[in-house]
């Protein structure tokens, strides 16, 4: 593999300080607040370095969103040689580490806010977020079901099943309830839990699956024992 040079890598680094402070002041001033002087000013770049990187605010919404959604997709579309429910369950870990981070819970809100005077922001939000990751899933799912490993009628019902399962309610608590933050045990009570349900509606092994979903939960829980002890 070639190694990067110093001017690829001062790139990288200065697209990632930019996507960081484009997160932090979307999250605290809102889409229609936000701005890109707002955002060279916390990357500590001049606003032309940062119109090298990005022609716009639509733009750097877009990128910042398609980061985050790359993130929880990673397992998805990088496939390793474990087992599907080994993907599920990373997935379903990775997809509630990002949307209840503070930081994206704050932009939620602020969009949900904003959304009944500039609808426009609401349809960007959900094209290069919720949109694009649900049709991840729904690539992901279609392959295993064509693997024989699951049955569904519907793949958008059976994405949309998934993530609902998983996360929707204590997602929709945090969003609510800013004071509150979901524990790791409550997390892993809902997300386990949906994943069961989920394995049991659409597995064409349920017993199997399910099996090996409580395997993979007890190994987590004993490293975690280890690690904390």
């Amino acid at each position: 593999m070639t190694a990067l040079s110093r001017r690829q890598q001062n790139k990288i680094e200065r697209e990632r300080r930019i996507l960081e402070a484009a997160l932090k002041v979307f999250s605290e001033m809102g889409y229609s607040g936000a701005n890109m002087d707002a955002v060279a000013l916390e990357a500590n770049l001049s606003k032309p370095t940062l119109y090298q990187y990005f022609q716009s605010k639509e733009a750097l919404f877009s990128a910042m969103m398609l980061g985050e959604r790359d993130q929880m997709l990673a397992v998805f579309e990088h496939p390793s040689d474990r087992a599907m429910v080994a993907d599920l369950l990373e997935f379903s870990w990775d997809y509630a580490d990002t949307v209840l981070r503070p930081d994206l819970l704050s932009l939620a809100r602020l969009i949900i806010g904003e959304v009944q005077r500039f609808p426009e922001i609401g349809r960007a939000y959900q094209e290069v977020g919720p949109d694009r990751l649900l049709r991840g899933i729904m690539d992901y799912l279609e392959g295993q079901r064509r693997a024989g490993r699951l049955a569904f009628d519907d793949a958008e019902l059976a994405a949309q099943d998934l993530w609902g399962l998983i996360l929707s309610a204590p997602r929709t608590q945090a969003l609510y309830m800013p004071d509150h933050s979901p524990s790791r045990a409550e997390i892993a009570r809902y997300l386990h839990n949906g994943l069961k349900v989920f394995l049991k509606a659409y597995s064409t092994q349920p017993e199997t699956d399910l099996a090996e979903l409580a395997r993979l939960i007890g190994a987590h829980s004993l490293n975690q024992v280890q690690h904390d002890a």
